[in-house]
């Protein structure tokens, strides 16, 4: 929702998984949230260190979300239903509707099978093991998000 948590962290994640790859110069990666109110600030604390346990760097800088998103980008993918609601008011084409999924949609039958989990649930609020559960679900998706877009 403010870009602090989750989509920091799978901004991170999908980008280290694309650099082990060798393919960091094929793919621009970015994340963006859909309120305001954390524009220009870094992620939060909790999810950089959860992260940097793993080898991962969040470094980003919260944004908000634009409609010209739609245009830079081949794949928006949000984390949970109410995101992706408030994503498709600003879709203007059939196109733009296109490029929207859930980041539950790249995950692995055994993950799904496990955790029977349709969205990313926000960790913010919670303990560690919220910041640890959202890592293991980027983790899982990654390899599918690479082969589908």
């Amino acid at each position: 929702m403010g870009n602090i948590c989750r989509s920091a962290a799978a901004e991170a994640v999908l980008k280290k998984y694309i650099a082990d790859k060798g393919l960091e110069n094929e793919y621009m990666v970015d994340s963006a949230g859909i309120i305001g109110c954390h524009v220009g600030e870094p992620a939060d604390s909790r999810m950089i260190s959860a992260a940097a346990e793993r080898g991962y760097n969040v470094d980003s800088i919260a944004r908000r979300v634009s409609s010209q998103d739609f245009d830079r980008f081949d794949a928006v993918i949000a984390m949970d239903n109410n995101n992706v609601s408030d994503l498709r008011t600003l879709c203007r084409t059939y196109e733009h509707n296109k490029k929207l999924c859930k980041l539950t949609d790249f995950s692995s039958a055994r993950f799904m099978e496990k955790y029977r989990m349709t969205e990313v649930p926000d960790p913010y609020y919670g303990g560690p093991d919220g910041f640890t559960l959202v890592l293991d679900m980027l983790e899982d998706a990654m390899p599918q998000i690479l082969s589908r877009v």
